[in-house]
């Protein structure tokens, strides 16, 4: 009879112990808000550097291993990451831990209401030299940081049960308002978005919740460009929301394919608040369902592949130097200085990479400012019979990647942005194609079929 009892309590255990079964994870944080006194990134319009700190920012690592490969998920309440930083970060790590590039994401929520950070919007601002030095100090200070949060995640690397389940709100409407003089920055109730909400939950073998990653597709733009506090908006409120409900857990936040969303509404502190506070609610409430066990093995491929630039001569930038904007320009003056030097910017690299679970889940990670469109096409191609997150700011922010429709449509996306990103104007119409040829490649790497 001992023995029969023994044997069922092993089996239960064992069980008990499928979901997620072989993996380890690991998670830390760390505190990346600056001093206020720096100048804070993505409105043109601001005026003055950060007077007050409302929220502190925060870089945070997840590191899940199969006994044989690992994937690292570093996400941050930044603009953005450029390739300057993940690069360098990515190099360090590799060497130190033995990683592979290809398992390693860079993520940003895309906050406008954070630090400057070089090299990512290069020509919207023309800071004197005292902001310049403190912004090359924190990037360089951020790298040290990005280096040292993967190195405690994987220090803390311990059995874990993973699994994914979705929730959905409706905190996004596409930006992208027709007008009878074309598109401009508005509200449009009828444009496409997603308000998928995938929410990851790692717990330790007895159940106990350690880490939660859970996405959204839309801009942190809550906060206009008349906030001058430093804050996480409503995505560093939402991880707030879910860590202050259950107690020693890290939630990491990735942003998706938000580049034509906005929070609606918008204009205030207490709006970032309550868009949170519903984002953290749902995620809550999905952790309480029943959510599907991801399975070893980890899989990843990563590509760089190059999107063109629509062609573009030197007399246009000749003329854009009499410009009464400032940043047309500026930017005018950079792309003048690379035809005087031979190398006129006609392309960009653009990071696309794949990391999949068993045939449970696959992330695919997509470079700059990635409207919703990717995300829609990605779905119809790939979300059949298998969990799909498509997160767009990863691994480099570089511009925003219009689709051949937003492309064809025009408006900021398409064009003002450009001007502030430093990039010479619009993509070809090419675009939404090469990157898909560069997505169908690493899905293709990692198993996936369309």
């Amino acid at each position: 009879m001992t023995r029969v009892l023994s044997a069922f309590l092993i089996f239960f255990a064992t069980a008990a112990g499928l979901a997620g079964a072989g993996f380890r994870a690991g998670v830390a944080h760390v505190d990346i808000t600056p001093p206020p006194g720096i100048w804070l990134s993505g409105y043109a319009s601001r005026t003055r550097p950060a007077d007050s700190v409302a929220q502190k920012l925060w870089a945070k690592a997840l590191v899940l291993d199969d006994g044989k490969k690992r994937a690292v998920i570093v996400t941050s309440d930044l603009i953005g990451m450029p390739r300057a930083i993940t690069d360098l970060v990515s190099l360090r790590v590799i060497k130190e831990y033995n990683l592979d590039r290809a398992g390693i994401v860079f993520n940003s929520s895309h906050i406008h209401s954070g630090p400057v950070i070089r090299s990512n919007l290069t020509t919207m601002f023309d800071l004197p030299p005292e902001q310049e030095q403190r912004i090359r100090e924190y990037t360089q200070k951020l790298i040290d940081d990005l280096a040292t949060v993967i190195g405690a995640a994987i220090g803390d690397l311990a059995p874990a049960q993973i699994a994914i389940g979705h929730g959905s709100v409706g905190i996004a409407v596409n930006r992208r308002e027709p007008t009878a003089k074309g598109i401009k920055l508005g509200v449009n109730a009828n444009g496409p978005v997603d308000h998928d909400v995938p929410v990851i939950r790692i717990a330790a073998p007895d159940g106990r919740l350690r880490a939660v990653l859970f996405a959204y597709a839309c801009h942190s733009t809550t906060l206009g460009g008349d906030f001058y506090q430093i804050s996480g908006d409503w995505a560093g409120a939402a991880q707030s929301g879910i860590e202050a409900a259950n107690p020693g857990t890290t939630a990491l936040f990735l942003q998706l394919c938000g580049g034509d969303a906005n929070p609606n509404p918008r204009g205030t502190l207490d709006l970032a608040m309550a868009h949170g506070r519903t984002l953290a609610e749902e995620v809550n409430r999905v952790l309480r369902t029943k959510l599907q066990p991801l399975r070893p093995p980890i899989r990843a491929a990563y590509k760089v592949t190059e999107l063109e630039f629509a062609p573009h001569t030197r007399e246009q930038y000749e003329r854009d130097l009499e410009s009464p904007k400032a940043p047309v320009a500026r930017r005018a003056k950079a792309m003048l200085k690379a035809y005087a030097e031979g190398v006129p910017i006609r392309r960009t690299p653009y990071p696309v990479q794949a990391i999949r679970f068993d045939k449970d889940l696959t992330l695919l990670a997509l470079g700059g400012e990635v409207v919703v469109d990717y995300s829609l096409r990605a779905k119809r191609e790939y979300g059949k019979g298998e969990h799909l997150i498509v997160a767009g700011y990863s691994n480099d922010v570089m511009c925003y990647i219009p689709s051949l429709r937003v492309l064809k449509e025009g408006g900021y996306e398409v064009v003002d942005s450009m001007v502030y990103y430093g990039q010479p104007g619009p993509f070809n119409d090419q675009v939404e194609e090469l990157v898909f040829d560069a997505i169908h490649s690493v899905m293709e790497r990692v198993g996936r079929k369309r």
